[in-house]
């Protein structure tokens, strides 16, 4: 293929199997972080609101690489030797749960007045308010751009050959070095984000204007 061989590009695949763990991790991480944040966002407790929006900006206003730097050399200063996986997925759960929050955010606050009220009239507890009311209006609203926001996470993980992380990046450059058959390496790589992002950004699409019709 090229002059790549069939050893080669099975570490090229390798490398894309590294990436959707590391998607997976960092979007899973992100979830578990940023939907009790995009609440706190939405809470009537103004310092908890400032906190939260605090660490938004913080994670929003520092280049990912860096976080990855961090994530990496800071943990090792204090003493801990954690594998690059380890630290990447810390670095995309910081990363992606910043983001995250404020779509959920957004889509908390895009469920209209009248429901927050007709809620409250039913008697109802905060939490069952949200559980039973906001949270399930705000998920339809919400799938599309997070489901669009997953693609740039897939694309994002290449940030992590920063710290030596052998994704699909990290793995191509390897191979790359290796043959000195840039176009044909790194056009597989670009081949193997495309089938990987392409899908999602589909439907993505799809489930916008579904929701648009309905």
């Amino acid at each position: 293929m090229g002059g790549i061989t069939y050893p080669q590009l099975l570490f090229i695949l390798q490398g894309a199997g590294w990436t959707l763990v590391l998607s997976l991790l960092g979007f899973v991480g992100g979830t578990v972080i940023g939907l009790p944040a995009a609440i706190a966002r939405t809470s009537k407790n103004g310092a908890l609101r400032i906190a939260i929006a605090a660490y938004i900006n913080l994670i929003q206003g520092i280049p990912l690489p860096i976080i990855m730097f961090l994530a990496y050399f800071g943990i090792s200063i204090a003493g801990f030797n954690v594998p690059a996986l380890v630290a990447a997925g810390i670095a995309m759960t910081a990363y992606s749960s910043a983001y995250l929050a404020e779509i959920w955010r957004g889509s908390i606050e895009s469920v209209p007045k009248a429901q927050w009220e007709a809620a409250e009239c039913l008697a109802l507890t905060n939490l069952q308010r949200l559980t039973h009311v906001i949270l399930p209006q705000a998920v339809r609203i919400s799938i599309p751009p997070t489901i669009g926001f997953l693609v740039q996470i897939v694309k994002n993980t290449s940030y992590a050959v920063v710290i030596g992380f052998a994704d699909l990046t990290y793995s191509a450059r390897l191979i790359n070095n290796t043959t000195f058959k840039p176009f044909t390496v790194f056009t597989i790589a670009a081949v193997l984000y495309f089938a990987i992002c392409f899908p999602l950004s589909k439907y993505s699409k799809t489930l916008e204007r579904k929701l648009k019709r309905s």
